[in-house]
């Protein structure tokens, strides 16, 4: 029998473990007292509102292999370029990622649509609480929040955290509520997460990471092929099981790399 890997997972070397605490705020996603925030104004001209834009780019997901009618159907619902800059809406439904500042990325539509089906494999409605680790331009947020009963996403740039907040207000999901701390540390006090996904990769899964995540609970995470494939990193999947830990390495991905402390 196959030996299971070791944990923190790593696909070629070691790492600590890395002590869990709470991030430094929540934000909420209703109306501040006091301060009128308007929803983000929709471009013009180019019909990017229109459904008929986003069923186009759920048909090429199914073309790719998604075939879980939830994601499609969340993916379908979730505007993408209320996601991204101005200048770059014309792109916002091409499977490509896309700058939002600060060094970051907006993930493909495949890579999201992926990594989200991988999540609920198995799980016959919606999720129960899930941590999300990067929360970037709030992309992915939304969309889980609508596969979740509740969903806390952590981001640690304080920039990509308030662009995020005021991408996401127009929705006024209360299931969904962004954290502003170190991702590697996950966030204890939600825990434990029926799942748990990252969009970033590092060298390891931090310990954190497992001990948040429910038994039974999946997690889905880039992850560094290691010293042999240096700049690579490969999708890993983590099921927490009575019987233990079970890991799956799947294909390779890019994602920007997994960073803690906060800025």
């Amino acid at each position: 029998m196959k030996e299971r890997p070791s944990f923190p997972a790593r696909l070629d070397f070691s790492s600590s473990s890395v002590k869990a605490k709470p991030p430094l705020a929540i934000a909420a996603l209703g109306a501040q007292p006091g301060r009128q925030v308007s929803a983000p104004q929709l471009p013009s001209g180019l019909g990017l509102d229109s459904s008929a834009v986003r069923q186009s780019m759920v048909k090429k997901l199914a073309a790719q292999g998604i075939t879980d009618t939830w994601v499609l159907e969340a993916m379908r619902t979730v505007e993408r370029h209320r996601f991204v800059d101005s200048a770059l809406v014309g792109q916002a439904y091409e499977d490509t990622s896309l700058p939002i500042g600060l060094g970051q990325t907006i993930s493909k539509p495949g890579v999201v649509s992926r990594m989200i089906e991988l999540l609920r494999q198995g799980v016959p409605g919606k999720l129960g609480r899930v941590l999300e680790i990067g929360t970037g331009c709030g992309y992915q947020a939304a969309v889980l929040s609508q596969l979740a009963n509740e969903v806390y996403s952590i981001e640690r740039l304080r920039g990509l955290h308030d662009k995020a907040r005021e991408n996401l207000r127009h929705l006024h999901q209360a299931n969904l509520h962004l954290l502003f701390g170190d991702g590697m540390e996950g966030y204890a006090l939600g825990a434990p997460y029926a799942a748990i996904i990252a969009a970033a990769g590092g060298e390891a899964v931090p310990q954190a990471w497992i001990d948040q995540l429910a038994m039974g609970g999946r997690l889905v995470a880039p992850v560094s092929a290691g010293a042999n494939s240096p700049g690579k990193q490969a999708l890993v999947v983590i099921d927490k099981t009575p019987q233990g830990l079970k890991q799956t390495v799947l294909e390779g991905v890019h994602f920007v790399p997994l960073k803690s402390g906060l800025a």
